[in-house]
């Protein structure tokens, strides 16, 4: 292998080693809110005898994804740039039942003190023409490497099952059609959409009256396995009222 030749194998093993530092710093990023997100829903099933937090997915662009995005905006292909530019390389969308769930959700991630609110978008309080609806927040998070301290952005979308079932299919008929929707279809996706919104209000307003109502005794709360498990026993309860009762009578 000539000089030249070894000097252009360094600079390409250079920017491969760049390339790979910068994907893994997103990855991290999107396990470090996808923890914060898991310990929510943890803590809402294990203490809370109801849970937020329907569904949780995420994903990570992959290069080829990224080029095309940088291409469609005109962004310079340089990593400061694309980092800059491009918010949405990590994302995580979360499923709540209701509406108000997704505004609670929110509160509970914004509120920690290590992740930083950068843009948020309320497709809820004013969805787009097409009828697209959901909560888009864009956060950042410090991730700890072995050299250094990387603030990382990540994408996170909060919708309802609905909102998300009406996103699912709008986002397969336009990939059928490559994006070139009849005109009938567009105006049947914005009558489903307005359907989808109006079930999400009735839910909700028979969700509070039973909240309203409260409960008789009868209702059976449903743990998965693992919940169960972190349960203490009865010996235990028992052992610690004993405790507690002998320390106050001392």
């Amino acid at each position: 292998m000539s000089l030249e030749e070894l000097q252009e194998f360094d600079g390409l093993r250079g920017v491969r080693d760049q390339l790979t530092r910068f994907m893994m710093s997103y990855k991290f990023g999107l396990d470090e809110v996808l923890t914060k997100i898991n310990i929510l829903r943890d803590e809402f099933n294990y203490i809370h005898e109801y849970n937020p937090i329907e569904h949780i997915n995420s994903r990570l662009k992959s290069p080829d994804s990224i080029l095309d995005k940088i291409s469609r905006k005109n962004c310079p292909p340089e990593l400061d740039q694309i980092k800059a530019q491009i918010l949405d390389i990590a994302g995580v969308r979360i499923t709540c039942s209701f509406v108000s769930d997704i505004y609670k959700v929110r509160q509970m991630l914004v509120g920690q003190a290590d992740l930083t609110l950068i843009a948020e978008r309320d497709y809820i309080a004013d969805p787009k023409p097409n009828g697209y609806q959901s909560l888009h927040l864009i956060v950042k998070v410090p991730v700890f490497m072995s050299d250094r301290v990387e603030d990382v952005t990540v994408e996170i979308q909060l919708r309802t099952i609905a909102m998300d079932f009406w996103a699912s299919l709008e986002h397969k008929i336009y990939y059928k059609y490559n994006k070139s929707v009849p005109d009938g279809l567009v105006a049947e996706l914005k009558k489903a959409a307005e359907v989808a919104s109006q079930l999400d209000r009735q839910m909700e307003h028979l969700h509070t009256a039973v909240l309203r109502h409260g409960g008789d005794g009868d209702e059976v709360i449903l743990m998965d396995q693992e919940a169960v498990e972190l349960l203490p026993s009865r010996e235990m309860l028992r052992a610690m009222l004993q405790s507690t009762r002998m320390r106050r009578s001392g």
